[in-house]
């Protein structure tokens, strides 16, 4: 087996591929998005760690909020009304038990 060795580039000149600009070759870090290489090299000022927001849907998250296996809430008791939580009446009235009362005044007509 043959294994490819390289020179260390100290003194090589390179250039950022995102701004154009020569730096030495040790100085460009390569930009990595997705956590995947992307073979491009860019100067400490252009380059900019892999955002997290690019990692969503990798990991799984369980935000749990229904409860297995639920019972009806047996606390709720009133007159005529059966004890359950789940209860619908057949009509829905808001104002039942309501009383009020007004007066607008005095309306006079005159016909002609």
């Amino acid at each position: 087996m043959t294994v490819a060795k390289y020179a260390n580039g100290k003194y090589t000149i390179a250039e950022c591929d995102r701004c154009g600009f020569q730096y030495k070759r040790v100085v460009l870090k390569e930009l990595v998005i997705k956590e995947a290489p992307t073979n491009l090299f860019v100067c400490p000022q252009c380059w900019e760690p892999d955002h997290p927001q690019n990692l969503l849907g990798r990991y799984p998250v369980v935000d749990a909020q229904a409860i297995k296996d639920p019972r009806p809430d047996r606390s709720l008791t009133t007159e005529n009304v059966p004890t359950s939580s789940r209860y619908i009446p057949g009509t829905f009235n808001p104002l039942s038990g309501v009383q009020s009362s007004g007066t607008v005044g005095t309306v006079t007509v005159s016909i002609s």
